[in-house]
């Protein structure tokens, strides 16, 4: 059967609600102008057995282009879907491609624009209780072909506690406060710690160790405005401009960790005290696409799936990540290289593949790194329950924080006088290691 350019759009905006993440901003105010989409996404939201959702319009301004001037209200309006119902939903618009979703007993109805006070001021504002506990999206459809909508509308979500105070984060979100506060403690001390290495250390200090000190320190900044960020909208539904730091730092966070393992991995400071042509060329690459993939981040998390170029930033932010990740790998992978160039040539052998080991395990650990964040976490929020949407945060700071440790190690500000040490034995293992191919990546 052929589908209509209605049905197809209806389809797409319904498959795209499957991959949105839960909103954290739960009260949330925009205008929608001359908008023919069949269907809008609003959010989608964790709810308890205590949930409530609130949608108020107004303003609302109906447009026909068809020959029929007054289109029936009734085929307009608000409503919520369930995980569950997606796939019920998708089929019945299979089955029938004139099929308004307005119609399916699968979704829960809000209200049609039938419910509208009389124009000039047509609006209306209803709060509903949600009493089967789920994860549902807020959609609006528009079943009137050839219509265009404008109105400005304000949704409100939450859960009510025991105390019967309400809870604008999402049922597998509303322990995010406590865990980035957990968090935050956590990189305090190691910024402590590493300080007071640093101090008893100060004679191989190098200036990428600064550096590193300056990364703890914005990773924590980043990690206490997230969780403010996460505790006023959770008891107040706004971020109170807590937001506005938290894109801050979290700006300079990324940029400034793509920084320091491109650096590492070139070696520069403590091995070399300049960066070649190419190094800075990727580097010049990485700095200004984290820029933009932070912008697409900020439009990702301050706007929503119901702007028109919402799924086009999200495929940015995309491409633009895996160009960087794969980025960074250059400078070690150069670096080992050029260890095993000069091994052949200056009669080290052994603290040769001394270094070659330590580029070698720190390729190994980014590898992890980005392999972790990227695909496994991703995973774990796709699979996870909606009540446990937490779990996924806390397994990405903890790997964070286990790279973050296991980097800081070794490469710590220490003496090698010791360690390069070795005897005619050890250096005749060292020169064969590095004739055979054990560093080859």
């Amino acid at each position: 059967m052929t589908k209509t350019p209605l049905t197809v759009a209806a389809l797409f905006f319904l498959l795209i609600s499957a991959s949105v993440p839960p909103s954290t901003a739960e009260i949330k105010s925009l205008v929608i102008s001359d908008d023919a989409r069949p269907m809008i996404l609003f959010e989608k939201f964790g709810f308890t057995h205590t949930g409530h959702v609130t949608v108020s319009v107004s303003s609302v301004s109906v447009v026909s282009t068809s020959p029929d001037p007054n289109p029936d209200p009734s085929r307009l309006g608000f409503f919520l879907l369930s995980e569950e119902s997606l796939l019920q939903v998708l089929l019945e618009i299979q089955q029938n491609p004139r099929f308004c979703v307005l119609d399916s007993h699968y979704v829960t109805h809000l209200f049609t624009f039938r419910d509208l006070s009389p124009p000039p001021n047509s609006r209306f504002n209803h709060s509903y209780p949600v009493t089967s506990p789920n994860e549902y999206s807020l959609f609006f459809a528009n079943c009137a072909p050839e219509t265009k909508i404008s109105m400005a509308v304000r949704t409100e979500m939450y859960n009510k506690d025991p105390n019967g105070s309400k809870d604008y984060l999402p049922a597998g979100a509303t322990q995010l406060p406590s865990l980035y506060s957990f968090f935050f403690l956590c990189y305090a001390t190691f910024l402590g710690y590493w300080g007071y290495t640093c101090y008893t250390n100060k004679r191989v200090v190098h200036r990428i160790h600064l550096l590193m000190a300056g990364l703890l320190l914005i990773k924590s900044l980043n990690l206490i405005c997230a969780a403010e960020d996460k505790h006023y909208v959770k008891i107040t539904g706004t971020p109170h401009g807590w937001d506005i730091l938290f894109y801050i730092f979290q700006f300079i966070r990324v940029v400034l960790l793509f920084t320091v393992i491109i650096l590492i991995g070139t070696g520069w400071s403590f091995l070399k005290p300049f960066l070649q042509e190419k190094e800075k060329n990727v580097l010049m690459i990485v700095i200004p696409l984290q820029v933009l993939a932070n912008i697409a981040s900020i439009v990702i998390g301050e706007t929503g799936p119901f702007i028109k170029d919402w799924v086009t930033w999200n495929q940015v932010f995309l491409l633009v990540d895996i160009i960087c990740c794969c980025a960074i790998i250059f400078p070690i992978v150069w670096s080992i290289r050029a260890l095993r160039e000069t091994s052949k040539t200056d009669g080290k052998a052994a603290k040769n593949l001394s270094k070659l080991t330590l580029f070698r395990q720190f390729y190994i650990v980014v590898i992890g790194y980005l392999y972790f964040t990227r695909i496994v976490v991703f995973a774990l929020k796709t699979i996870a329950a909606y009540k446990y949407q937490w779990v996924s945060f806390a397994a990405e700071e903890i790997v964070s924080l286990v790279f973050y440790v296991i980097m800081f190690y070794m490469f710590r500000p220490e003496e090698k006088n010791e360690y390069f040490a070795v005897d005619d034995d050890e250096e005749e293992a060292a020169a064969i290691a590095l004739r055979d191919d054990e560093f080859e990546l």
